[in-house]
């Protein structure tokens, strides 16, 4: 992959240059700090807007810290990885950078996998951030979570956002201009949403992993998820692996 070194350090530069990643950085903080607190003090906010009337409602535990933390992910996390990935090849091209790069002694398959790996990074730290935020403040507020099924959790719902930006990433290779390409991304966004409620199939979709990482998070190991990981796994490694076959093909 020649060139890839180079191509990669531009991307953290211009991703940390660009604001881009501080930013996300922040906006997963503050869904991490805020995660345990929405857990902790939903209830008594709704027993307070109820006034006169009782409403029963079980104490929150740091299970419902976790559901809380899982559900701002698939929220926030999708968005931003759609976002984040849909502009990644396609405005290169239409801006005639991606061609200008190509002339230098670089090759496609490292101009694409320095342009996914500073996407990926930039996801990692901001999910890594947000579950630290989210680890200490459910310490805090609740009680401690096992660290090592805690940091597998987090690893699961990363994949599950590699995945949605690989197949954005994809649509991005496919199409010359960035909404297009978005709407691949929205696309296989809602086809996950609609598969993950079919039994058997949608625990081997994108949001079939949640369930997974809710349950390392609270410490509990289960062998059959080997299967659900290798599927997704697959399903990112296709995406990538088509994208190359069809950009090394392309006219720029």
């Amino acid at each position: 992959m020649s060139g890839f070194a180079v191509l990669l350090k531009k991307e953290i530069r211009e991703n940390w240059r660009t604001g881009r990643l501080p930013v996300v950085a922040v906006i997963f903080l503050l869904f991490g700090l805020a995660s345990p607190v929405i857990a902790r003090y939903t209830p008594e906010i709704v027993r307070l807007a109820a006034g006169p009337i009782a409403i029963p409602l079980p104490a929150p535990t740091t299970r419902d810290a976790v559901a809380q933390l899982i559900k701002n992910l698939n929220q926030v996390g999708v968005l931003t990885a759609v976002l984040l990935a849909m502009g990644s090849v396609a405005s290169e091209k239409e801006s005639g950078t991606a061609g200008f790069v190509l002339t230098k002694p670089v090759s496609r398959l490292a101009f694409l996998a320095a342009k996914f790996c500073g996407l990926g990074l930039t996801m990692a730290v901001a999910v890594a951030v947000c579950g630290l935020a989210a680890y200490a403040y459910t310490d805090i507020l609740f009680a401690p979570l096992p660290a090592p099924g805690y940091v597998l959790a987090c690893l699961a719902m990363l994949l599950i956002l590699l995945e949605i930006a690989a197949i954005t990433f994809l649509g991005s290779v496919l199409m010359r201009t960035s909404i297009p390409a978005a709407g691949i991304g929205v696309a296989a966004v809602v086809i996950a949403g609609i598969l993950a409620s079919v039994p058997r199939v949608g625990d081997f979709t994108p949001f079939g992993l949640n369930q997974m990482a809710r349950d390392l998070a609270l410490g509990q190991v289960r062998m059959e998820w080997q299967w659900q990981v290798g599927a997704n796994l697959g399903v990112l490694a296709l995406a990538l692996g088509a994208s190359w076959i069809l950009f090394r093909r392309q006219e720029l």
